[in-house]
């Protein structure tokens, strides 16, 4: 039996009853009659329950889906998703500024930067966190420094905490040959893809074309994976972000945004308009947001002027003031700021975010990158293994903290060489004919881009 992950309608209904109460709908009445046929809960951490549900609770399910999207929201005036109302929304909104040149060194080392944070999140992703800190400590691992290992790890623990089945084998010290596939690197390579063939003023609408073209649909997931088969049933974006798709706040927006930061060095405001057009696709409000921040943070940072801080600042711009993002991003950058011990960084953003959000969903692995940068004062190997040593998305989070530290940092010899030697300077895809780059090739085709009037 196959039960394909994030599609499966009585799932989709379980994680639609969550959202709804996180984005100010009241659906008690509805989720009352869910209760009542049988319905299950949505999976905690897999992206499908193990069994199939009747044909009535499956049809009820769609039916439910839909009237949960036609409840009003008490949030939609502070959380809108079209551009000008949210630049409306924005009272510090950055200015056009004339682009800069960070060079393909600088470029190279933001595509390290987020392979090498990718990398090391791989084996503990999906994991709670009580799970990541005994695996690093029984390796001698912790606080983290390095790629996680099995060695001198008791087989008992790994019984209690696998590692992810899919990264073990690829992912772990001692395993790792080149940097293996992975969405959070596969939608770079699409988005430089995107910007070859239509340029900065690209539509959703090519976005959604290149995606037909280009991407497996096995290789999308959560919202990703909803829109796509949005499309082929023939919804239209940005309908795509929203029918029959509880995933619209979660993280995959976020993931897309590095190229749209890359590619518009020194205007952070052009970096949060070409990721808004992206995003749009597959996301709603704070979705749409957290790839807008790391735009607009990436950008800044490319400039080769400005620390950590003020690119966080510069993020913090194109983000509603009233948004559930904005003050989660408010509230990690404080903690950060004043908390000694990241750990405990970490247990209160849990404490925080953890009992009300999915482990993808965007708010918190958004907030865990801002104080993970914020604590770390935009040190790579500081920043990446705090964000991961955090917990939730880990790969992802690693991936976006990655990139904008290893830009930050210059060049890829910046870069210990404990982290940058184990890639060999090879990325596995099956984007387009990318599968065996090297990161400096992708520097360079990105520099074109970044440079291109």
């Amino acid at each position: 039996m196959l039960r394909l992950t994030w599609v499966q309608p009585e799932d989709l209904l379980g994680h639609e009853l969550n959202q709804a109460r996180l984005d100010g709908r009241e659906p008690s009445a509805i989720e009352a009659r869910w209760r009542a046929a049988g319905g299950p809960d949505a999976p905690e951490r897999a992206g499908a329950s193990p069994h199939r549900v009747s044909r009535y609770l499956r049809l009820l399910a769609e039916d439910l889906l839909d009237e949960l999207a036609e409840l009003p929201s008490s949030l939609a005036e502070d959380e809108p998703t079209e551009l000008p109302r949210i630049r409306a929304a924005c009272p510090d909104w950055p200015a056009v500024r004339l682009p800069a040149d960070p060079g393909p060194a600088a470029l190279e080392a933001a595509w390290l930067g987020r392979a090498i944070g990718c990398l090391l999140g791989k084996p503990v992703e999906k994991l709670p966190l009580d799970g990541i800190r005994a695996l690093a400590r029984a390796a001698g691992n912790w606080p983290l420094t390095g790629y996680f290992t099995a060695r001198g790890v008791p087989a008992s623990l790994l019984e209690t905490y696998p590692w992810n089945r899919r990264s073990a084998t690829t992912s772990l010290a001692e395993n790792i040959d080149g940097m293996p596939e992975d969405d959070d690197l596969n939608y770079p390579l699409l988005g430089l893809l995107l910007l070859q063939r239509h340029g900065r003023t690209f539509t959703t609408t090519d976005v959604a074309r290149l995606w037909l073209d280009e991407l497996p649909p096995g290789r999308a997931f959560t919202a990703e994976r909803v829109a796509y088969r949005n499309l082929l049933a023939g919804v239209e974006p940005p309908h795509t972000a929203r029918h029959r798709n509880p995933f619209r706040e979660w993280i995959g927006a976020l993931i897309r945004a590095d190229v749209h930061g890359w590619t518009n060095p020194g205007d952070p405001a052009a970096a949060a308009e070409q990721a808004h057009r992206d995003a749009a696709l597959t996301h709603t409000a704070n979705g749409v947001y957290a790839a807008m921040f790391t735009a607009a943070a990436i950008a800044t940072a490319a400039m080769g002027t400005h620390d950590v801080h003020a690119c966080l600042r510069a993020g913090r711009t194109v983000v509603p003031p009233r948004s559930r993002l904005a003050r989660a991003i408010d509230h990690a950058v404080q903690l950060a700021g004043t908390t000694a011990d990241f750990d405990d960084v970490v247990d209160a953003l849990h404490a925080a975010h953890g009992p009300t959000h999915h482990w993808v969903h965007a708010l918190p692995n958004t907030a865990l990158i801002a104080a993970a940068l914020t604590h770390a004062d935009g040190d790579f190997t500081g920043s990446v293994c705090r964000v991961v040593s955090g917990g939730w998305d880990t790969d992802s989070c690693g991936a976006t903290a990655g990139s904008i530290a290893g830009l930050l940092a210059g060049a890829p010899d910046a870069l210990p060489d404990r982290w940058r030697a184990p890639l060999k300077n090879r990325l596995a895809t099956t984007v387009a004919d990318f599968d065996g780059t090297g990161f400096d090739s992708l520097a360079h085709l990105t520099h074109l881009e970044a440079t291109r009037s």
